[in-house]
């Protein structure tokens, strides 16, 4: 059950469109305010140009009537809809909306995503079994009567049937009859027939209405759809045949004769739902029939079916048991009247609980429409938003003003710390350079014995290698003939030239001296053909030797030293000698607390090389000094 003060509801039928505007009285019960009706001919029954029409129908209506209802109920046109009776078996309720699923993909002429359908169980028959009500329609027809409905600025609520706002609105008016009732409703394309009997409903929509009529007689005469539509109505009637004799008018005879075989299809098919019915369904024989619908007042239908079926035939009043507005002119609703069968129906859905209460609004409308309520609400808070930040905005600005104005008054003060600023940054800086000055000093004085160690160390070293390895007859000796940083780089052509105007002597001169290898007193003759004693040439070597080294690449430390060693060769007499002169080496730098033993500490380097002219061999060795000497 909806609720709403005023309202619209409209019947969409194929040939008019019917609108009323109710409100619940004080009572509670539905009252009629205002009617209006609009017929919408051929073209309403045709979907390409159906949607149109109907927004123009809709825009006179309303403006004509000045009706301020915004809110509409409506009645989708019979000849789109689909429906049907369904039994299913007693199972648990919790299953039953499984089973209708499952019947609605049999029984639907259409993919169920492409339509919007509903079911009502209508009751339990004797045998257990559930009796369904299962309706559809495709979904862009209900999008069409929406956007209809929102051209002219309403909005749908509900989306009813038919046969299920005739059944509400029959119910209504005539619950207090008895036996078994049946209501013809004739429309322009279609008709429906229901059947109600001691609470049982039964409906079938039948494919004949009066537009056959009006179709037929344009064909015979020639005529347009709309004039023999005018002619029909201002002269038509249905013909009672036998003995009665035929009007003069041509056409008039013409239009009654049609009827009469239109009508006698429609018996024939209401004839064959009567017996389907009682058969099929489990219903009795009607006792009385009522007309209702746009065609059901053309004259002489309600004598035609009464002697086709013989039984009683009267016309459906919607309107007799609902309150009628003061204002209504209750003459010309009574020639209506029996057409707003389906619009009274509508209108009971919202103060009354129906019998049969369908709703075809698919969840894409119903999204939008619950979108289309939250508008306000994020307008307003959008709005609340823009206020909310323009106030921040004006505050921040004020406080921004505030904030500058104190800066700029503090400005000669800040100019005096920020100079003041300058000079300490100033003296900080000079302090931290003379510190790190300090530092460097302090490093190269405590690296300055560094040297003389690392040369204690190998002397002591060499002496070792040449204790350890003298034998009877043969005394050893080793010296270092060169000594670089590995880190130190000296250009190729360079080092290729030293290479080859080195002097080859036997030994160096200092181990010479060292062992009594040369005579005392004994003059060496530079390249210049200066002479000069030992001592001086030593010196002299000395010097070249630290000229050599500043040709080298400077680097921040020295953690690995290049050593070039020869020494007397023994091979001839002891084939390892040599090996074991070199090896020995190795292990008394190792055990030097200066020098890095182990796999990544000092080791030898190349092979080794032997001089015959000399009877030297020359091996390198990689030295890893234990602690980088930093400079």
């Amino acid at each position: 059950m909806l609720g709403a003060k005023s309202f619209l509801c409209i019947d969409f039928g194929a040939g008019s469109l019917k609108l009323a505007e109710f409100d619940v009285g004080d009572s509670g019960a539905l009252r009629l305010v205002r009617y209006a009706l609009k017929p919408l001919g051929l073209a309403g029954a045709q979907d390409a140009a159906r949607e149109g029409v109907v927004l123009r129908g809709l825009q006179e209506l309303l403006s004509d009537k000045a009706i301020a209802a915004r809110t509409c109920n409506v009645c989708a046109p019979g000849f789109h809809v689909f429906s049907k009776f369904v039994k299913l078996p007693p199972v648990d309720s919790s299953k039953i909306g499984q089973i209708i699923q499952y019947e609605a993909q049999q029984n639907v002429p259409f993919p169920l995503e492409e339509v919007v359908w509903d079911y009502q169980i209508l009751g339990t028959l004797p045998s257990g079994e559930l009796e369904v009500l299962l309706v559809a329609i495709k979904s862009d027809v209900v999008e069409s009567l929406f956007r209809s409905a929102e051209g002219v600025g309403l909005r749908l609520e509900l989306v009813d049937v038919s046969p299920a706002a005739l059944c509400n609105a029959f119910r209504y008016n005539y619950g207090d009859l008895e036996g078994c009732s049946m209501l013809l409703d004739i429309g322009a394309k279609t008709s429906n027939v229901l059947f109600f009997d001691k609470g049982k409903v039964f409906s079938r929509c039948i494919n004949i209405g009066a537009n056959s009529i009006t179709q037929e007689f344009a064909a015979e005469a020639k005529l347009p759809f709309v004039e023999a539509e005018k002619l029909k109505i201002a002269e038509g009637f249905v013909s009672l045949g036998g003995a009665y004799e035929e009007p003069d008018n041509p056409r008039q005879a013409a239009i009654s004769k049609i009827a009469r075989q239109v009508m006698t299809r429609l018996h024939i098919q209401v004839n064959q739902t009567i017996q389907f019915f009682r058969s099929q369904q489990g219903g009795t024989a009607p006792q009385r029939v009522y007309l209702a619908g746009g065609a059901s007042i053309m004259p002489y239908t309600r004598e035609f079916f009464q002697e086709k079926l013989n039984l009683t035939v009267e016309y459906f009043n919607p309107f007799r048991n609902i309150e009628i507005d003061p204002g209504v002119n209750l003459e010309e609703l009574a020639k209506v009247a029996h057409a707003y069968g389906e619009v009274v129906g509508l209108g009971l859905r919202n103060p009354t609980q129906c019998p049969v209460e369908l709703n075809l609004i698919p969840k894409s409308i119903l999204k939008r429409q619950e979108l289309n309520q939250k508008k306000p609400y994020f307008i307003a808070a959008a709005a609340s938003l823009i206020i909310v930040v323009f106030i921040f905005g004006w505050f921040f600005d004020k406080l921004a003003k505030e904030k500058q104005g104190a800066i700029d008054a503090r400005a000669p003060k800040v100019e005096g710390l920020r100079m003041k600023k300058q000079a300490l940054d100033t003296a900080i800086s000079s302090k931290d350079k003379s510190f790190k000055e300090a530092e460097q000093y302090a490093e190269w004085m405590s690296e300055r014995f560094r040297w003389a160690d690392i040369m204690t160390a190998l002397d002591q070293a060499l002496r070792n290698t040449e204790n350890r390895t003298r034998r009877p007859n043969m005394r050893t000796a080793v010296w270092i003939e060169k000594m670089a940083a590995e880190n130190a780089e000296v250009p190729e052509a360079e080092a290729q030239e030293e290479e080859e105007n080195r002097p080859r002597p036997m030994m160096d001169i200092r181990m010479l001296m060292r062992y009594g290898l040369l005579p005392r007193g004994l003059k060496l003759t530079t390249e210049g053909g200066e002479k000069m004693d030992l001592a001086s040439a030593l010196a002299s070597a000395q010097r070249g030797s630290s000229e050599t080294q500043t040709k080298q690449a400077t680097t921040n430390e020295i953690s690995v030293i290049n050593l070039t060693c020869r020494g007397l060769s023994w091979n001839k007499l002891f084939a390892t000698a040599d090996n074991e002169l070199a090896y020995t080496l190795l292990r008394e730098l190792e055990a030097n607390s200066q020098f890095m033993a182990g796999t990544n500490g000092t080791q030898l380097a190349g092979q080794m090389e032997q001089d015959e002219t000399t009877s030297t061999f020359k091996f390198d060795v990689k030295l890893k000094l234990a602690k980088p000497i930093k400079f």
